[in-house]
């Protein structure tokens, strides 16, 4: 893993705090019962991931730094790994919903020992490059994790017949007086922003001159390089709601043509027929959120949606998923500006929102609100090479059966991306904050 801004004490003491503190505060809507449940498979109890951020810090941070190093618990050595193969043995990853034990309670304290002792080590660390770095790569996958929890808690929740909400979220997020009258009226109607052909240079620097870095990333998104790019055409939005019922109304679901082999395998098993939160009633659609069951908003991006349905979806839409090299050369010079997690929402807006004005290029919504399916495998840069420890292990190991997803949603912090950022899940995955920009 590579940070490549180096970091003050006083930096460190405040983003460490303020990190934790906000995965504390997304866990604190729920009760001991939501927190320990497993949903499925490819989810994690709550209490687990509060359990193995704090692992992380207390494995690769104060067994490294802490003089005297004592373990809190030797069990939880083993019990909130999740796939650190040089650190030792795992608890089976189906089974973190049997771990009744510890106690919600017990994990607050463990998480409670460990930040003491961290801000201790901070103290008398205090120009230790080496210890910053590694802390804040931890800060990085503990935001990863806030995202997880938001991701995991929703399909727990959605399972319930109740349809609970997580909390009582506000329903929208009014812009400023001087820029209202800059939001278009309604969703903008789709256009085709076009790109020249030629070479572009793609991912970060790995350098280790510090003249030269000037923010985190991680070493999947190394090391900068060049590809050769073909015009090309990405649409001006998300795909919305709306047009995404259409596809469905015109037997999306039910044509085998549209679809991969693998992905028609994958729709008749789980008898799929809309995307993972859509429930209609009384022949209309509802679409289960975190703020419970509401009515589908039409102008909102679709959400939630696997590899297998947004490639068909494209493919019905006589058009294509992107490149993550096509995405990241048209995001490249864009401003960080989106609806994240930070506006408390959790849910993707409509295009008219505040911070999706429209860039110089025509795009909107390039950050934040949903993450982007690419059609690129997941797989190393030209060069790449992991690292030899147990941190190696972070990304490289996962270069396989995987597609590359880019530009963060409504449950990724907003200092937590970059236009290099990549993220990575198999085909199938859909309980994540998943959506469909089309290219052509």
């Amino acid at each position: 893993m590579l940070t490549v801004l180096p970091m003050t004490s006083i930096n460190s003491h405040l983003n460490y705090t303020s990190i934790r503190n906000q995965t504390m505060s997304l866990a604190a809507p729920l009760s001991a019962e939501d927190c320990c449940v497993q949903a499925m498979p490819d989810a994690s109890p709550v209490k687990w991931h509060l359990a193995h951020t704090t692992w992380f810090f207390e494995t690769f941070v104060l067994e490294s730094w802490e003089l005297e190093f004592k373990p809190y618990h030797s069990a939880f050595r083993v019990l909130f790994n999740s796939y650190y193969n040089a650190i030792g043995d795992k608890h089976p990853r189906s089974q973190r919903g049997m771990l009744s034990r510890p106690s919600l309670d017990e994990v607050m304290a463990y998480r409670a020992n460990v930040d003491q002792r961290i801000q201790a080590l901070l103290v008398s660390n205090i120009d230790n490059q080496a210890l910053l770095q590694m802390i804040e790569l931890g800060l990085h996958h503990e935001q990863q994790h806030q995202e997880l929890m938001l991701s995991d808690i929703k399909y727990l929740l959605s399972l319930n017949p109740l349809f609970p909400s997580y909390k009582n979220i506000s329903e929208s997020v009014e812009p400023p007086n001087e820029l209202r009258t800059k939001l278009p009226k309604s969703t903008k109607d789709l256009m085709w922003c076009n790109f020249d052909a030629g070479l572009v240079q793609l991912g970060r620097n790995s350098s280790e001159n510090k003249s030269e870095n000037t923010e985190f990333f991680f070493d999947n998104e190394t090391p900068r390089h060049q590809v050769y790019l073909q015009a090309y055409k990405l649409a001006s939005r998300l795909v919305t709601n709306s047009e995404y019922a259409q596809f469905i109304a015109e037997g999306g679901y039910q044509q085998a043509q549209y679809w991969l082999s693998e992905g028609w395998d994958w729709r008749k098993a789980q008898d799929r027929h809309h995307p993972l939160y859509w429930v209609k009633e009384n022949n209309v659609w509802n679409e289960f959120t975190l703020n419970g069951l509401a009515p589908l908003n039409p102008d909102q991006p679709v959400v939630h949606i696997s590899y297998f349905e947004a490639d068909a979806y494209a493919r019905w839409a006589e058009a294509r998923l992107p490149t993550e090299a096509e995405w990241e050369n048209a995001a490249a010079n864009l401003p960080l500006k989106g609806h994240f997690s930070d506006s408390g929402l959790f849910h993707p807006m409509p295009d008219q929102d505040l911070y999706n004005l429209l860039s110089p290029d025509g795009l909107t919504q390039m950050f934040g609100d949903v993450w982007e399916w690419t059609q690129s495998s997941y797989a190393p840069y030209p060069g790449f090479r992991a690292k030899a420890d147990a941190v190696g292990e972070y990304n490289g190991k996962f270069m396989v059966n995987q597609y590359v997803l880019r530009g963060g949603s409504c449950v990724t912090p907003v200092n937590h991306l970059r236009a290099s950022y990549r993220n990575f899940f198999p085909a199938h995955a859909c309980w994540q904050f998943s959506g469909i920009r089309l290219a052509r």
